[in-house]
């Protein structure tokens, strides 16, 4: 993260994408290759990378509330 770039959010490797992009494309099913594609300056390493970010973040001591249906 730098202040610099993207107000400071989670980027991939200093670029101007941020790991929320990369995991909303796969949330809304985007595959891989896909993304890839849309993307050229992106490696597979760095989505993976993202999801790690991801699994991460959510792995701390923390309890989110409940999201009513």
């Amino acid at each position: 993260m730098n202040p610099d770039i993207c107000n400071g959010k989670p980027v991939v490797r200093d670029m101007r994408i941020t790991v929320k992009t990369i995991l909303d494309f796969l949330a809304v099913g985007e595959t891989f290759d896909q993304l890839l594609q849309s993307y050229p300056y992106l490696e597979r390493e760095d989505i993976y990378a993202c999801l790690q970010f991801a699994s991460l973040l959510v792995d701390k001591d923390k309890t989110f509330p409940r999201i009513p249906a």
